[in-house]
Order: C-alpha cells, then structure tokens, then sequence
C-alpha cells in the first residue's frame, strides 16, 4: 500500500470512530433527560402519508356531441387524455345538437354508450351544454376540479358567431389539440347521402364509389348535378397512429381468448354492446375485422361506408377490446384457431348477412365443429342498416344540415396552419 492509500484509510477510521462516539454521547444526554436533553429525531413519515402529498392529479375537461362517434373523435379523446392525468368528457344534449347543428343522428343514450367506452375516458357529464358559459365553467371548476378545458384546433362557433371557449381562453384554462384529418361526421353523412343518390340513380353507373372509400382517397365527387361536392375519405393511414390505438400487453400463457369479427362499420352502441358481452367471457378479447372486399362481396358494392383502417382504428380504440385482426378472414379455420390460441368464437344474435342454410358455407362451421362457439344475446337491435336507415328517413334536414357544415369545414381546410402534437 503507498502512502497516499494509507493516509486516505486512517483519514476514513477517524471519521467511523467519531461517528460512533458521537452518536452514543447523543444517545446517552437523551436517555439522561432534563432540560438538556435533546430531542428524538423525526422518523420519516410513512409511504401512504407521502402519496397523500403528493399533488392532486390534472384533471382535463373535454365536450362534444359525438354523434356517429368515429375515430376521430377518439383521437382527439386520447390527446385531451395526454395533457392530463384525468379526462371528464361532456356529451352535449340532443336539444342543445339540434338548437346548434341539426338533429342528430344518434340519441344521446347512445351516444353515451360509446363515449363510456373509448379506453381514455375517465368519466362522463351528460347532456352537457354546447357553449361554455361563465355558469357552467364554474361548475366544471369547482365541482369537478377541471384544471383545463380541451378543444380542436377547428373553430367551433355559436349561431352568433361567437367562439363557443371564449370564456375558457379569457380564463387562460383552454388548451387546443390537433383535429384529426380525414373525417367528420359531416363526412361520413355525406358518404351515406352519396351512397343513397347512387343507389337509386341510373342502375348502369359503375362510378365505383365503393373503390374511393375504401383507397381513402382525397377526391371531390360531384352530387349528380346539384353543385354541392361531397368529400370521401381523405383519411392517410401510418403505423404510428395504428401504434397509438392499440395496447401495448398481449395475452399470457394462460389467457383464455375470445374471439368475435365482424365489419364493425360505421361503429355504434351495438358493436359496442356485443364487445362487451364477448370480453366478459374470457380474459383477453381478439376481434377480426372483415377486409372491404369481403363487405362488399356479402352486402353489396356501397359497402363499407368506412374502410378497413378507419373501422380498425374505431375498434381499437374500445376498452373491451384487446387486440385485432385487420383484414380477418370470412372463415373462421383450425389453423387461425391454434395461431391465436382462441379458447371460444363468439357472434351476436343481432348481424347483417348472416343467414346461412347449408353448413359447409358457414364461417363458423369449423368452431361449431369443436365445440367453442357461442351466439350471443345481442343487448341493442341496431346495426349499421339502422344508421343508414335514420339518414334516408330525415334526408332533407341532413343534406341541409351537411351543406352548412361543410362550408365551415372548407373554411377550416384552405386556412389551417400546422399544429405541433398527437
């Protein structure tokens, strides 16, 4: 050992022996009392007064009417969920839809059933009003300890012009997202409306609309004449918003997996319904979702009025599901039963195309065969026929409803600036 080395070795005995000595002198004026005792130090407080210290969690504040609620609406969820820890979501009145916008397409338990199940909501306010007054603002401060309230970057004004969140940015507690591109429910109505007026026009025009939804394509398709323009899908599928919807945990060695498919078009509080259903009987829930060839193969050439990655993206973002299948097929094999591992197949009493007389043309004659498929009660009648068929039944009023929005909406388009953020 050098010197430096041994120098350093006593320097360290010294200060352990003084430690020690110290620390019984302490010990013995305490146990001696007096007035010269010294007091006992502060043992640190226990773990579960620590936690209770620690700051209450941001809790954010987004509303919406959520009519037809589509993937766009859960993006903007799962952002507002990301600028807090907590997100109380609003669903605005149908009184409040109709005195703003134009009747909706969907009531309101409805529409509650689908916000209630998109996996960033943390709670819910119904029949929410459509402008943030100083009245309502207060409540949501005071009552529900918001902290901020969340809205597109798109303008959303009152009938008088006015900005629906001028109250909240005056407060300095508004903070704004990033609109998802490519779809509105103006957008999908139009493609509804477009799909009816096709449908019952020349039987001889193959202008191949099913094509254009399906590519998500950007184009301008002109309404037979009349002048108005209704866009089809703009949406540009990437990996990463694929990422952002799904779950990050697969099953575990023992999971029991359900599995249900479907087209899941124009998602409503039916699917909604029979996925919960199906993720209640098993630990983890596998959904296949039918390409749009295999739609249009079994109901007909205007169908989907969704594409395959818009309808995967609505699914994904349910928190009954787990994980999915983009573009499963018609059949339901041995082979695609032992690659997932899927303990039961499931399907709803309540399905569009599914009368099947001869059983070697049923998709699920192999699980029937095995003993694990199950048909389940379907807790709602609706399907996506029933959302079509609410269209055509009020088709003036949301031909004219969709006229004036989409006048907003082109306003929006030719002005917007880049935001920052998903």
């Amino acid at each position: 050992m050098d010197a430096g080395n041994g120098c350093s070795a006593r320097a360290l005995a010294a200060c352990v022996v003084g430690g020690i000595v110290l620390g019984a002198s302490v010990l013995a004026l305490h146990l001696a009392g007096g007035p010269a005792a010294i007091p006992p130090l502060p043992l640190p407080p226990p773990i579960g007064a620590l936690l209770r210290r620690r700051r209450r969690p941001v809790r954010v504040y987004m509303d919406g009417c959520f009519d037809m609620m589509h993937y766009g609406h859960c993006n903007a969820l799962r952002q507002a969920r990301a600028l807090g820890d907590e997100l109380v979501v609003g669903v605005i009145s149908d009184d409040e839809i109709k005195a703003n916008k134009g009747p909706p397409v969907t009531p309101l338990h409805e529409r509650m059933v689908m916000v209630r199940a998109v996996k960033w909501v943390d709670d819910i306010i119904p029949d929410a009003p459509y402008a943030i007054t100083e009245e309502f603002m207060n409540k949501l401060f005071n009552e529900y300890n918001i902290d901020y309230i969340i809205h597109g970057d798109d303008p959303c004004l009152l009938p008088d012009g006015t900005d629906a969140y001028a109250l909240a940015k005056k407060a300095g507690r508004y903070k704004q997202i990033k609109r998802t591109e490519g779809v509105s429910t103006t957008d999908i109505v139009g493609r509804m409306l477009l799909c009816v007026r096709e449908r019952s026009s020349d039987a001889h025009n193959h202008s191949s609309l099913q094509r254009q939804f399906s590519s998500g394509h950007g184009q301008k398709v002109d309404d037979t004449g009349s002048g108005t323009g209704t866009r089809v899908s703009h949406f540009l599928p990437t990996s990463r918003r694929i990422v952002q919807f799904s779950n990050s945990k697969g099953p575990g060695p023992d999971s029991r997996i359900v599995y249900i498919d479907g087209a899941f078009d124009l998602f409503h509080a039916g699917h909604v319904e029979i996925l919960r259903l199906a993720r209640e009987l098993g630990d983890f829930l596998l959904v296949g979702i039918h390409t749009d060839q295999t739609i249009s193969a079994t109901r007909g050439r205007h169908r989907p009025i969704m594409n395959l990655h818009e309808r995967s993206l609505s699914v994904l973002a349910c928190r009954y599901v787990d994980e999915v299948i983009i573009g499963a097929p018609w059949d339901v094999s041995k082979d695609m039963i032992t690659t997932f591992n899927i303990s039961l197949v499931v399907h709803g009493t309540i399905a569009e195309n599914m009368d099947f007389t001869e059983d070697d043309l049923h998709p699920y004659a192999v699980p029937m065969a095995m003993g694990i498929y199950r048909r389940l009660e379907s807790p709602l009648d609706i399907t996506t026929s029933t959302i079509i068929r609410r269209i055509v039944a009020n088709h003036e009023a949301y031909q004219k409803r969709n006229e004036k929005k989409e006048a907003s909406e082109k306003k929006y388009y030719e002005g917007k600036s880049f935001v920052n953020g998903e």
